[in-house]
């Protein structure tokens, strides 16, 4: 089940706002009582807080996109640091693999197949 402000963060996004925008005007809190995490304070200009129900509707979005944030956060840790990608790629110009022979392309591709989104 994705997390409470993952699910809020969809609420707002779907009402043309964002949680950058907006994480000041909302508290999260959780009493450790066993029932989770809840909405302490909502003060969204113009969006009325959303009851349980609504938050509900946004679990399987939820989940796609904490999903998505594993994936990537994992390939960011597999890819070569950014100066190294370039030496890749400067080399595989000098040696006219500016194409799917290239040791850059091979390197992206491996992390990327170790690591699908779906």
């Amino acid at each position: 089940m994705a997390i409470l402000k993952t699910k809020i963060e969809l609420y707002l996004e779907d009402n043309s706002k964002t949680w950058n925008s907006e994480k000041n005007n909302i508290i999260l809190r959780n009493d450790s009582d066993e029932n989770g995490d809840y909405i302490h304070t909502w003060n969204v200009s113009g969006l009325a807080k959303p009851n349980n129900s609504k938050i509900a509707e946004y679990n399987t979005a939820g989940n796609t996109r904490e999903a998505l944030k594993l994936v990537l956060g994992k390939r960011a840790k597999e890819y070569k640091e950014l100066k190294e990608q370039l030496d890749l790629l400067y080399h595989d110009m000098v040696a006219d693999k500016g194409d799917k022979t290239g040791e850059w392309f091979k390197h992206i591709k491996a992390v990327k197949d170790a690591n699908p989104k779906e």
